[in-house]
């Protein structure tokens, strides 16, 4: 990795060249930044630093007669400049209260979360819910019933008191005497407590209690070894939108060419496979950040993709301390870095704010 531009000009310079290229998508050319100088620097002058930035590794030349062009350590060194937190416009504040103001489901709330910051970036707005759906109250366990259907078959049906049911047959040989018992102590211990809570608690009174109710805790352990108390928020929910603008953003690309295409098909068919979506932001996302990231390069995550001109700009999804999710822009490099960050940043406050208040 080249070290930063060697002096205030050079600098300045660079920045100019990256903010230009984010705005107009064209090669930058010395006549160009000439103009706009602030110290009124001649197109030699320029011409000569921007000589000196692409020695360095910072800029590329498309075509022998074209400008100059920002690569991935220049959009790095300029991100790193970024300082502060600049504001939304009014407009865009509108536009993310509006979308998300009064929604108290932690999943709704990704999912609205995915679109508007698709609007906002005209990029890839992407959302993953993951122990917020245990934790949501509305998830919580009204109550749990289980019957022998024959020889090695048992069914189990799990409600929630947001009225999700969730039932599924297991390959299991217990009485139905001892169903009935299991289920009654399961929903006389456990009624109102959400499923990650009453697995982690089951989990702990399977070990220590095992002497003492040896029977009943034998059918409740086989029955929540065979996942008779999973539940749909063992689920992480995945929401991603606005994969059309990487279309777009490649069309009117002014480099386009076939490794452009075999990048836009690599990455929309990772956004295809929720998997690999959970993959990319736990990669990058670290549970413990405050701020919000910025990556440049997404290949590291998923190494025989081709996904080193994407960036990715997130941030944990807390309600208090705890984390309960992820949201994240995926475009390309020529993207407003710091005006989605901001957005980023705002929405992830305004998820620990909005949740927190319905709790």
């Amino acid at each position: 990795m080249p070290a930063g531009p060697a002096g205030g000009r050079e600098r300045e310079i660079l920045t100019a060249i990256v903010e230009t290229f984010i705005a107009s998508g064209e090669p930058v050319g010395s006549r160009t930044l000439a103009r706009s100088s602030r110290e009124g620097l001649s197109a030699a002058t320029i011409r000569n630093v921007m000589a000196d930035l692409a020695d360095a590794g910072f800029l590329e030349q498309p075509h022998a007669s074209a400008g100059r062009v920002p690569t991935a350590e220049a959009y790095r060194y300029y991100v790193e400049q970024l300082s502060g937190e600049a504001h939304l416009s009014h407009e865009n504040q509108s536009i993310i209260q509006d979308t998300l103001t009064g929604v108290t489901d932690v999943a709704e709330f990704m999912e609205r979360t995915s679109h508007v910051l698709s609007l906002i970036s005209h990029s890839v707005g992407v959302t993953v819910a993951t122990s917020g759906l245990r934790n949501a109250a509305g998830n919580a366990l009204e109550h749990v019933y289980f019957s022998r259907l024959g020889d090695q078959k048992v069914l189990a049906v799990v409600v929630t008191r947001s009225g999700v049911v969730r039932d599924r047959v297991l390959r299991l040989d217990i009485q139905q005497s001892d169903l009935d018992l299991a289920a009654r102590y399961i929903n006389e211990n456990f009624r109102g407590w959400t499923m990650g809570d009453m697995r982690a608690e089951l989990a702990r009174r399977l070990e220590q209690e095992r002497s003492e109710y040896d029977r009943l805790m034998k059918s409740i352990e086989q029955l929540y070894q065979q996942g008779a108390l999973a539940s749909t928020d063992d689920t992480q929910a995945v929401f991603v939108e606005g994969a059309a603008n990487l279309v777009t953003n490649l069309v009117t690309n002014q480099a386009t060419g076939q490794e452009d295409r075999q990048r836009l098909q690599d990455m929309l068919r990772t956004l295809e496979e929720k998997e690999k979506v959970v993959k990319l932001l736990s990669a990058y996302l670290d549970t413990r950040q405050e701020a919000v990231r910025v990556v440049i390069g997404l290949d590291e995550a998923l190494p025989a993709s081709s996904l080193q001109n994407f960036v990715l700009i997130g941030a944990p999804a807390r309600v208090g301390g705890e984390v309960m999710g992820s949201l994240a822009v995926i475009g390309p490099m020529r993207l407003d870095y710091q005006h989605t960050m901001s957005a980023v940043s705002y929405i992830a406050r305004l998820f620990d704010k909005l949740l927190n208040e319905s709790e």
